[in-house]
């Protein structure tokens, strides 16, 4: 590697928000059919809350310790927040803009309306008067502030009320606090489409919660509290479940880094909220001030939005689709027959998740051959076909393991839940390292055969989650390739035992290997371009943040390797500039599919090598993650991921190309035909469907893509 100075980087957190500001784009889009509009309101919400329980609340304990060092990005902690704050005010000012001024109004002309208590008929108040007594005061909870009652707890991301009372009496005024309960729906239906905000039917009933109170008024606020585990890689918990259970119990009670506010709060409200939070802080934490007071609108947690964006309004909402089966699986032959002559490659959601992941797992499952299934599980949903099929070939007598990550972010206590499921039903269940999560997407099922014992595996970029498979963009690799196996099954070796295995024949293994050899691949191709041979990178993932990587990339440049990037959300490296990374062209596409997958391609002097598996190029995924990287070894495959990575990158309407000084710039078609990734893999779908016969026969809906 050379000595020459390192090129600087963007800051990790604002290069995030900068994505964020590509999803609220989406919002504010008027090609964007209206519901999904609504849909992309409330994505940069969840976004957002996740933004601030993480990354915000750990440079604010950055800040509280006093660590003022200036990072490769230029930027201080310090200095770091004040920029944050002020990104976030912008990005939050323009989503409540866009929510109020153009999709409520919008929606409004096609029926679909959020009321307010005034626009209520007498009927209608009668109606809603009845739902409130029946179903929602017999779960309220109003918690008084006073001597005798001190500042209750309140939850994170939870929504209340602050209420102002008086005693007609005496004059006294008081506060206090209801919880908005989120054991019921937030949108009370009134009309057909239309809804009352269940914090508004509340706030009109309060004199049933304190009668004989003037009721002065009443504003909702909601706070964020940081909501991280931390678990160092050095800690070695006797039961890292029980570890993992009294940490998400813990959690509840981080320090907060937030406090939204309703649009018009009383200053002196505002003032009581902040002190009362202040008070039940550790004082060893940055204080909360105004800067942690954010007032969007009307309404706050935008995420219930994701709610009426399920409204069945097909005329407002992108055309329907049905995920297809590969022609490969269309006969109802075995997938153990299609694996044992070629490769099976998908690509969810276009390919049917159910029709290959699911039916690999469920016939493992069923075939008396099957002697053992061995998965991982980072997150799942709901009672799937996964689950199903574990538990009923462990039933059925199958050696199966599976390797439950308890540490999945905001799924640990839903895996706590599947892993006591999955134990209960005979399965054999770890849970990986303290300190390590195991990100690696893996299915290996061990099959006896006439020849002897087979291999089968399944190696992906997504979760095993049905749900998820029809919302993000992942690739699927089946094959029942021996080297491939033989690594699956060692690898699997080392998460559910002793095994210290550091070489593989075929995989990438993170935290073993996986960085050395990414930094090999990029060097192979530096020293081809240096001999004048071909020489190109084109990859595909979530982040690029890793700066050993980032140096490399540039070296690369620098030597005469083009390279093609897609990085959906946050990147630091700098492309375009001049004696520095001026062969890089770096594009995020942003658009109906979270891009989730992770591809590789290196030219490799003529005889390109192609990758795909779980890891982004961040130092989580290479040094603190368990991941794996599978070669596609059938050159058969090779065309069709390139096709793939040709649509995103011809992209003109769903791109954004990131320019030197961090700004990203949609690209428009312009007299051009608009080429949309994600409505040109839908289509090439569906062509794919044509071709197998009426069985698979296209829904009109499918034209318009």
């Amino acid at each position: 590697m050379s000595t020459r100075p390192k090129v600087p980087v963007f800051n990790r957190e604002l290069s995030w928000l900068a994505f964020n500001n590509r999803v609220l784009h989406e919002a504010a889009d008027t090609r964007t059919p209206l519901i999904e509009r609504l849909k992309f309101l409330s994505i940069v919400s969840t976004n957002l809350d996740e933004f601030y329980m993480v990354r915000v609340a750990g440079v604010r304990r950055q800040v509280a310790a006093g660590f003022g060092k200036v990072g490769r990005d230029g930027v201080s902690p310090a200095e770091l927040l004040d920029r944050i704050d002020e990104r976030v005010r912008e990005m939050v000012a323009e989503q409540t803009r866009i929510l109020e001024d153009e999709v409520l109004p919008e929606l409004a002309t096609h029926g679909v309306r959020l009321l307010r208590i005034s626009d209520l008929d007498a009927t209608e108040r009668l109606a809603v008067d009845a739902y409130f007594d029946s179903q929602v005061f017999p779960v309220l909870t109003p918690l008084a502030v006073d001597p005798g009652h001190p500042f209750p707890y309140i939850s994170n991301l939870s929504l209340s009320l602050a209420v102002e009372l008086r005693e007609p009496d005496i004059g006294d005024e008081h506060f206090a606090r209801v919880k908005v309960p989120r054991s019921l729906p937030r949108w009370v239906p009134v009309r057909p489409l239309q809804f009352l905000p269940l914090e508004d039917l509340i706030g009109a009933h309060l004199g049933r919660l304190f009668p004989g109170m003037e009721i002065k008024g009443y504003h909702a606020f909601r706070i964020t509290r940081f909501s991280d585990l931390e678990i160092a890689p050095t800690e070695e918990p006797e039961d890292l479940l029980a570890m993992i259970e009294e940490q998400v119990f813990q959690r509840r009670f981080g320090e907060v880094v937030r406090l939204e506010v309703q649009r018009g709060m009383p200053a002196q409200l505002r003032a009581l909220l902040l002190s009362e939070l202040r008070e039940t802080e550790d004082p060893e934490m940055a204080p909360l001030t105004e800067r942690e007071v954010h007032e969007p609108g009307r309404l706050l947690e935008l995420g219930d939005l994701m709610a009426l964006a399920t409204l069945d309004l097909p005329e407002l909402r992108d055309p329907p689709f049905v995920p297809v089966t590969p022609p490969e699986l269309r006969d109802g032959r075995s997938v153990f027959d299609v694996l044992r002559e070629r490769d099976l490659l998908v690509h969810h959601p276009f390919d049917s998740f159910p029709a290959t992941v699911e039916r690999f797992l469920d016939e493992a499952a069923r075939d008396e051959h099957v002697l053992a299934i061995k998965l991982t599980l980072y997150r799942t949903s709901g009672d799937t076909a996964v689950v199903r099929a574990l538990t009923e070939a462990a039933q059925a007598g199958k050696q199966v393991a599976v390797l439950v990550e308890l540490q999945a972010r905001f799924d640990e206590a839903n895996n706590i839940t599947w892993a006591r499921t999955l134990e209960s039903f005979g399965v054999h269940v770890a849970y990986g390292m303290a300190g390590i999560k195991t990100h690696a997407k893996l299915a290996l099922v061990v099959r006896r055969e006439p020849e002897g014992i087979r291999r089968y595996v399944h190696i992906g970029t997504g979760n095993y989650n049905s749900r998820t498979a029809r919302l993000y963009t992942d690739f699927g690799l089946l094959t029942s390739h021996e080297a491939v196996g033989a690594d699956v099954s060692e690898l699997f070796n080392m998460l559910t035992g002793f095994s210290r295995q550091r070489e593989y024949r075929t995989l990438l293994v993170a935290p073993v290997s996986l960085r050395e050899r990414l930094l090999a691949l990029i060097e192979r191709e530096t020293a081809h371009a240096r001999e004048g041979r071909p020489a190109r990178i084109v990859a595909k993932m979530n982040a690029l943040v890793d700066n050993r990587v980032i140096d490399a990339l540039c070296e690369a440049s620098n030597a005469g390797v083009e390279m093609d990037l897609l990085v959906r959300g946050i990147c630091c490296l700098r492309p375009g500039i001049p004696g520095e990374s001026e062969r890089i062209r770096i594009v995020s596409v942003i658009g109906r599919f979270l891009e989730h997958s992770r591809l590789w391609k290196f030219e490799n002097g003529g005889a390109p090598e192609y990758w795909l598996g779980s890891a982004d190029w961040m130092p989580r995924n290479l040094d603190r993650r368990v991941e794996a990287m599978v070669p596609i070894l059938d050159k058969a495959l090779h065309p069709r991921l390139d096709a793939v990575l040709n649509v995103f990158l011809t992209d003109n309407r769903q791109a954004w190309d990131l320019q030197p000084d961090g700004i990203w710039v949609q690209r428009h078609a312009g007299e051009e035909a608009e080429r949309a990734s994600h409505r040109r893999l839908l289509r090439d779908s569906w062509g794919m469907a044509r071709a197998s016969g009426p069985k698979h026969a296209v829904p009109a809906a499918a034209a318009t893509g």
